[in-house]
């Protein structure tokens, strides 16, 4: 054993003891930390372009700013960089895969013409590394999408293309899980809505609600697939009305039983996902998540270990809503090396979700009952100068993965040996 190793283990001896004073047991919380799957997003790694080559930009209010090299060209070097990632984060995780990440040998393959053979090779990938994976319909970067409306289109046309696609990506999560032996979780989300003041807010909304009920008319086993819809507050070029706003999805998920998607970029600045989840988990079954960090707006920035992020793992923790909540990162960023962001962010979610299970609920939740809120509070900050960081050293190096920054180093070297390496 060297030195570096008898030193992280007598740091983490330390830490128990101080943990275990507060009636905190961190082996469980270790144990319980290792069964959370974080859901990495596909589109950090080759700046949310897919494979279609249709090339067309973006659209739906999506933008992805910076330069740096090495982006992924294919699929086979987006999931070589996925693997790089996952390597240097402890715990088993999943993937979260968008529609137009599809793989068509080439050929043209309209997106209501989607199967599961077109992602075979990432069901394959995902099987070897005894990964579960999730799924999106793509409603953005089309030419049928070019004037911000899909499901809520005025031309039944557009919208039955759509719908065909929604239909078409339940079939394929479906077969995700079923491949998997874990149930996908299928997320939409769509862009539609206006730049400036609409005339008629109820008809679009009308019209996204036959869609989705369209999309969602096959009875598909919830073993194999979920479904969830997201809202938003708004997007570029459509800063006025969102079809698919925050209420519209939560009545909807409510009255047709889905997972309601709760992404953190898509409120008010003053409004928080983490006060959220206890409100929405007292009306559905279970939501989904899509971890991201706003800054100013919707801006998709690398997560990090924010107030907020500590905020909602906690929510997850002392509400006992880890079983009912699924956990997703959404954020992308051309401007920094794109496999450390994933490290970066998912590292973040977990080290959030370990703070949280450190803390002692329990005695918080007393204190709180019997009205002792000085206690309460002198309590929350007393715990936030407890030896945490030893507590996450030793949970890396018993998961085999880089300790400390350790991991950095690794990224340095495979940008050199291989993302520098592409033109």
């Amino acid at each position: 054993m060297s030195h570096a190793t008898q030193r992280l283990e007598r740091a983490f001896t330390l830490a128990r003891e101080y943990y275990a004073e507060l009636g905190v047991d961190v082996d469980a919380a270790l144990q319980r930390l290792a069964r959370i799957s974080i859901s990495l997003h596909c589109w950090q790694g080759d700046d949310v372009g897919g494979f279609e080559n249709t090339g067309q930009d973006l659209g739906g209010g999506l933008a992805v700013t910076g330069n740096y090299p090495g982006k992924a060209r294919t699929p086979d070097e987006l999931r070589a960089d996925l693997d790089m990632a996952l390597s240097l984060i402890p715990g088993t995780h999943r993937l979260n895969l968008h529609a137009s990440y599809a793989e068509c040998d080439g050929q043209k393959v309209e997106r209501n013409e989607l199967e599961p053979q077109h992602f075979q090779r990432w069901i394959d990938w995902a099987k070897a590394k005894g990964m579960g994976m999730d799924f999106n319909p793509t409603f953005f970067a089309h030419p049928k999408a070019a004037d911000g409306f899909t499901l809520a289109h005025p031309d039944r046309a557009v919208r039955q293309f759509w719908i065909e696609h929604g239909i078409a990506c339940r079939r394929i999560g479906a077969a995700i899980g079923a491949a998997l032996g874990t149930p996908c979780v299928t997320n939409v989300w769509i862009p539609d809505g206006y730049k400036d003041l609409p005339a008629d807010r109820r008809a679009p909304r009308e019209r996204l609600a036959e869609s989705l009920d369209a999309i969602f008319a096959e009875a598909i086993d919830p073993q194999f697939n979920r479904d969830a819809v997201e809202g938003k507050l708004f997007g570029i070029g459509s800063e006025s009305y969102v079809v698919g706003s925050h209420e519209f999805y939560l009545g909807y998920a409510i009255s047709r039983k889905k997972l309601l998607c709760l992404d953190a970029g898509h409120y008010h600045p003053t409004e928080v996902l983490s006060d959220k989840i206890s409100a929405v988990l007292m009306w559905l079954d279970e939501i989904l998540l899509h971890v991201s960090r706003g800054v100013r707006w919707d801006s998709d920035h690398v997560v990090i270990l924010s107030d907020e992020l500590e905020a909602i793992a906690q929510e997850l923790v002392r509400g006992n809503y880890l079983d009912r909540v699924h956990i997703g990162l959404d954020f992308f960023d051309a401007s920094i090396n794109r496999v450390a962001a994933w490290v970066i962010g998912t590292r973040c979610m977990i080290k959030a979700l370990l703070l949280a299970l450190l803390e002692p609920t329990e005695r918080l939740r007393q204190l709180e009952a019997e009205g002792d809120f000085t206690s309460r509070l002198a309590l929350l900050e007393e715990c936030k100068t407890l030896p945490f960081g030893a507590v996450w050293d030793y949970y890396c190096l018993q998961a085999d993965v880089p300790v400390g920054a350790a991991w950095l180093d690794e990224v340095k070297r495979y940008e050199a040996d291989v993302l520098l390496k592409r033109n």
